[in-house]
């Protein structure tokens, strides 16, 4: 990864208001404005641009957010329109570029195409959007640029506190050991990142959760089901296992949703000399530098 610098401009004084957010070295720009702004923000001359948007909000059941993605050209009759029409957003996030004409329809196809295809393979967030569209044809030099602009997009995306399309990272020369979480005859193996607790994929999770999870529990126990649902746990055996690696916002996620039970993932997760994740936590925290 290249370090980068990203310059938020806040247009209003209010930080909670509309930010426009430049990167370093890129021919784009983003605005980040809540739903209720739209009225005044839709001025905007960037929103008379064709560009691509993420529209935000809590899930149905309150448990998370979900997320839509759209592109239009230009963007504003778009956003109009999920204003009068969409519940469940409560911000968004327009892409567009610093001068007018740099994109058009069909890169903003692309965008959205490849977008829509991340967010459904890294299964983090639940999407609103109803089809996966198709790619439009582009020429090799257009799709080139279009998939630096994507790399530009997805590099700002997690620092403006989306993560939906991030795939677990793979373990680094300075990452953690990889650790094991045992219980009620599953194995599963995981290590510490940036984005969180990964559990590499083919680590295993009891079939049948307790009955308190669900109660005691509850957001983890709603991440299990989710998981469930969107098939990164498929029974095998009597047992779940992971299709693929997935990163968990904390190790004790991570380890509820393994043993099917409320975890201290600190304690449960466990290197092959048996420490455990909070014996080597701190012991690393008094090594000197």
């Amino acid at each position: 990864m290249t370090p980068f610098s990203l310059r938020i401009f806040v247009a209003d004084g209010d930080p909670d208001g509309l930010r426009i957010v430049e990167k370093s070295n890129w021919i784009g720009k983003a605005l980040v404005f809540p739903r209720a702004l739209l009225p005044q923000v839709k001025a905007r001359p960037e929103l008379a641009q064709t560009g691509v948007y993420l529209l935000l909000g809590p899930r149905p059941d309150g448990e998370g957010e979900m997320l839509y993605v759209g592109e239009g050209d230009p963007i504003r009759p778009r956003l109009e329109s999920h204003y009068a029409q969409k519940d469940f957003w409560t911000r968004a996030i327009g892409f567009t570029t610093a001068t007018a004409g740099q994109l058009n329809k069909a890169h903003v196809q692309f965008l959205e195409a490849r977008l829509i295809a991340l967010a459904r393979a890294a299964k983090r967030m639940p999407l609103d959007n109803a089809n996966q569209p198709a790619e439009p044809s582009l020429s090799e030099a257009d799709r080139a640029d279009m998939e630096v602009f994507l790399a530009h997009m997805l590099g700002m995306l997690p620092v403006l506190g989306v993560h939906a399309f991030e795939q677990a990272p793979a373990p680094t020369a300075k990452a953690s050991p990889v650790l094991t979480c045992k219980g009620k005859g599953v194995l599963a193996t995981g290590y510490e990142a940036s984005q969180g607790f990964v559990v590499k994929a083919g680590s295993q999770a009891v079939a049948e959760s307790v009955p308190s999870m669900a109660q005691h529990v509850r957001g983890m126990y709603d991440v299990r089901q989710e998981l469930i649902a969107n098939g990164v746990l498929t029974l095998e055996a009597g047992l779940y296992h992971f299709t693929q690696d997935y990163s968990f916002s904390s190790p004790s996620t991570a380890a509820a949703v393994v043993l099917g039970r409320s975890a201290n993932g600190r304690i449960e997760w466990k290197d092959a000399q048996g420490r455990t994740l909070k014996a080597l936590q701190e012991a690393e925290a008094t090594q000197s530098v």
